[in-house]
């Protein structure tokens, strides 16, 4: 299938693509199907598009590249309506607030994306812990 987006250009998909946000998101609760794609010419990012809407996509990041000891525990509510079955399953990922600044560049480590590779569903979730903040820069001055 074809995605005609509106700032990524044509994107070809097939149903085994499509994750399922039962819930939606934050912002878009009426939205629940998504492709992840990467951003072009950057392995860094990637992009979450709603195949429902050719204007929502949503810039994400692997937590792990901008804090290397990241962790949480996913509470067993969504371990179950995720169907996760073990670590290997999950993938993590969390929003990136772009700007023509690249110091001004975030990232919200306080609510992660987590999805189900195998079963295709994912959840946003909002972690109750103030170690993280909503917006982390993506980018810190190194401190020579």
């Amino acid at each position: 299938m074809e995605l005609v987006t509106k700032y990524h250009g044509i994107r070809e998909y097939n149903d085994d693509d499509i994750i399922v946000f039962n819930k939606g998101l934050p912002g878009f609760k009426e939205l629940k199907n998504f492709i992840i794609f990467p951003l072009e010419k950057n392995e860094v990012f990637s992009i979450l598009h709603s195949i429902e809407n050719i204007e929502v996509g949503l810039v994400l990041v692997s937590p792990f590249t901008v804090v290397k000891d990241y962790e949480f525990k996913i509470p067993d509510i969504y371990v179950s309506e995720l169907q996760i079955a073990g670590p290997e399953e999950v993938l993590v990922l969390t929003t990136v607030t772009l700007s023509s600044d690249i110091k001004k560049m975030t990232t919200n480590l306080k609510a992660p994306i987590i999805v189900n590779i195998k079963e295709k569903l994912g959840e946003q979730l909002i972690l109750d812990n103030d170690k993280y903040k909503i917006k982390e820069p993506l980018f810190k001055e190194n401190d020579n």
